[in-house]
């Protein structure tokens, strides 16, 4: 497990084997259930995950008492709620496995004197949060400027991985559509 984590970590920055021994020390290893919880609203957000293998999302629910999915977390990401994480305050959202994952997770604390010890660390988390950054721009300019058809097959070209490997509702929670909607939608792009 800690090779995919190094793997990732050298794409970033450059490490001896001595320092990723130390920085691995900041970190838990967990394996979760499909549909297991890490977090819950209201709860406070205590931990940041990283995704070794499986997958996690994030949601809320809205007025309607509909799940409304904003983020999604496949091998290599991260996620948590980022304000209530940073602020250490009850969570808005939930975070959920879809499949069955195996995570690194860090505390607050911990980050902090991981980010304190281990300088080249904040090089790597504002890497992580500059690529978070634009995605999140990205998907805010594609959810205002292109069609319900246009989103999902654009969805559909650059992240087929997602529409492989999570059930369909999810994808339209995420895509902003009902389950049927996108179902006519799919239908429509094999005619």
């Amino acid at each position: 497990m800690s090779a995919i984590f190094r793997s990732h970590l050298d794409k970033f920055i450059h490490l001896s084997d001595q320092e990723y021994q130390e920085i691995l020390t900041f970190f838990e290893a967990h394996s979760v259930s499909k549909k297991e919880y890490l977090l819950q609203e209201g709860q406070v957000c205590k931990k940041h995950y990283f995704v070794l293998k499986g997958c996690l999302r994030k949601f809320f629910i809205n007025e309607k008492g509909v799940e409304q999915t904003t983020e999604f977390a496949i091998e290599n990401w991260w996620l948590t709620d980022h304000i209530a994480y940073e602020r250490q305050l009850q969570s808005g959202f939930h975070i959920q496995a879809v499949e069955k994952a195996d995570l690194l997770s860090i505390s607050h604390s911990s980050q902090e004197n991981l980010l304190q010890q281990h300088p080249k660390m904040e090089r790597y988390f504002r890497y992580v949060y500059q690529r978070a950054f634009a995605a999140s721009q990205m998907r805010i300019r594609y959810l205002y400027g292109l069609s319900r058809e246009e989103l999902y097959r654009h969805f559909n070209e650059h992240y087929p991985e997602f529409v492989q490997r999570v059930p369909q509702y999810l994808l339209a929670s995420f895509l902003g559509f009902t389950p049927e909607y996108l179902s006519e939608i799919r239908s429509r792009n094999r005619s």
